[in-house]
């Protein structure tokens, strides 16, 4: 695709201003003539649109300004990437084999839209519990140190908690919002998103002063499953809008994962719902999420192991032997023999060693275990 003209781009600007990216009629029209024609036809008020797309989009267009609308965002230090663009990134092509491709995205921060092949994410409930705060910043910390941007939605709960581990460790961060780029909400994150843009991305598909709406949440959550490798519900409840992103990332073919939560707890109900009812993978850290969306081979999981017992180091026969070695009291070598099934003169050699190694203890009446593997036992 070539690199879109200025026309272009006031097109796609005007359209972003005047209707909602889910706007089947306008995408229709934009398909049938192209951008331009198209914004010149919402302009005009056309007769040959769609009576309905005509009502809609009517009173926004009479006042629209996308010339100075694309003057404000480059004074505010932001930019409007469209399909062509260098910044463009190839994964959102994916939305536009389902019909649901954006016509420009709104962009503000010192990051590139391009640059987030390595990027996961990471989405969540707004009234997350201690548990859902700690898998939050244990994820996207850990996704972080290794080199991997977090996407995100800005709000508070898991996708702030998702932001900070982030920017704490120093990586690129990206705030999907469903409102104008210039636009603080929630208001509690001014801090938070100003330093999102100042080390990533905040990114929209509305124009400057757009205020969230709770319909343009939900459409929001397409662009994060497209932006990244792959989704991590952390913790949602069975209701949670996070969800709906989860449920993008499956359509586009992206690899969905959650966070397992107490089956006592509500807010955990969606995730354990998720992976139940459809093919998302469990994951209980960031090694687990890299292991499924990183590069193959490269980036496997450590096995979960138990903690190092003492007597994990021995053989066959000589675990068998503490396995016969009473706790309490002492008993000859002829003894734990018998118990152990093992010839005596073997039993003995292995005492000897036992006890060289401060697991097994000697007296005069014979042996039994050393204070440490007392406790263990």
């Amino acid at each position: 695709m070539s690199r879109p003209t200025y026309a272009e781009r006031v097109a796609r600007a005007g359209l972003s201003r005047v209707g909602e990216p889910d706007d089947s009629a306008l995408r229709a029209v934009v398909a049938t003539v192209g951008v331009v024609d198209a914004w010149e036809m919402v302009r005009a008020s056309d007769d040959a649109l769609p009576a309905r797309l005509r009502a809609r989009t009517g009173g926004r267009a009479a006042g629209a300004d996308p010339g100075a609308d694309l003057e404000r965002l480059h004074a505010l230090g932001g930019r409007l990437v469209c399909p062509g663009d260098d910044e463009w990134p190839a994964s959102l092509d994916d939305l536009d084999a389902i019909g649901a491709a954006p016509l420009a995205m709104w962009v503000r921060g010192a990051g590139r839209l391009d640059a987030l092949d390595r990027s996961v994410a990471v989405v969540g409930s707004r009234a997350f519990t201690a548990y859902g705060a700690h898998m939050a910043d244990a994820i996207a910390g850990g996704l972080a140190d290794r080199g991997w941007a977090t996407v995100s939605g800005g709000a508070v709960g898991v996708d702030g908690a998702a932001h900070r581990a982030a920017l704490v460790s120093g990586v690129s961060t990206v705030a999907v919002l469903a409102c104008g780029v210039d636009v603080i909400y929630p208001p509690s994150h001014r801090d938070l998103l100003t330093s999102v843009a100042a080390a990533g991305l905040l990114v929209s598909e509305w124009p400057l002063g757009c205020s969230p709406m709770r319909h343009r949440f939900l459409i929001r959550n397409r662009l994060l499953a497209a932006l990244s490798r792959g989704t991590v519900v952390v913790e949602a409840a069975v209701r949670s809008g996070a969800l709906s992103t989860a449920r993008w990332a499956q359509r586009l073919g992206r690899h969905t994962m959650a966070v397992p939560g107490p089956v006592t707890s509500a807010m955990s109900g969606g995730c354990n719902q998720l992976l139940r009812e459809t093919d998302a993978v469990l994951v209980t850290d960031a090694a687990e999420v890299l292991e499924l969306v990183g590069d193959l081979g490269a980036d496997l999981a450590p096995r979960p192991q138990g903690a190092v017992a003492m007597r994990d180091a021995l053989g066959d026969e000589a675990r068998r032997v503490v396995e016969a070695t009473p706790v309490r009291r002492y008993v000859t070598p002829d003894r734990i023999a018998q118990t152990a099934a093992l010839p005596a003169v073997r039993v003995t050699s292995l005492l000897n060693q036992l006890c060289a190694q401060g697991l097994v203890e000697v007296s005069d009446e014979g042996f039994r275990l050393a204070a440490a593997l007392r406790r263990a036992r």
